[in-house]
């Protein structure tokens, strides 16, 4: 049997600046693979708040705005050291005008990437799906 685990996330993008002519979405590296910031959500928070908070500890991105109307969710399975996990992560998006990551002890890198490269650099089919999705919902917005 699976050991259940939840976890909340962001796709934060920052508009289009200089002669970039897209967004660019941020991207973690943990040393073995991209991906966008994400952990555990803790006792007594919400799937946003948990969210914001991994974001903030891992990116050290405190200012987001929420884009309403996005909230995908994805699941997989994973071999971890109590065995079986079948893991649910919550994302939302959001747009920041922050630049630069500062990244926490889990991470060894980061980039702001175009659409494009960050779904080619994301490591994850699910992780490249949502951001498909998520692209998809901006454009329809006009965002």
């Amino acid at each position: 049997m699976a050991k259940n685990e939840r976890s909340a996330g962001f796709m934060v993008f920052v508009d289009p600046h200089g002669s970039h002519k897209e967004r660019e979405f941020l991207l973690l590296d943990t040393g073995r693979f991209w991906d966008f910031p994400k952990g555990h959500i803790e006792k007594g928070e919400d799937d946003l708040e948990a969210a914001k908070r991994e974001l903030a500890e891992e990116a050290g991105i405190d200012k987001v705005e929420v884009i309403p109307g996005f909230a995908h969710e994805i699941e997989y399975f994973f071999r971890g050291k109590g065995g079986l996990i079948h893991k649910k992560v919550i994302y939302f998006l959001g747009r920041t005008s922050v630049r630069e990551a500062t990244i926490s002890h889990e991470h060894v890198g980061s980039e702001f990437l175009p659409a494009a490269m960050a779904i080619k650099r994301v490591t994850y089919p699910t992780a490249k799906q949502v951001l498909r999705e998520a692209i998809a919902f901006l454009d329809a917005k006009g965002l």
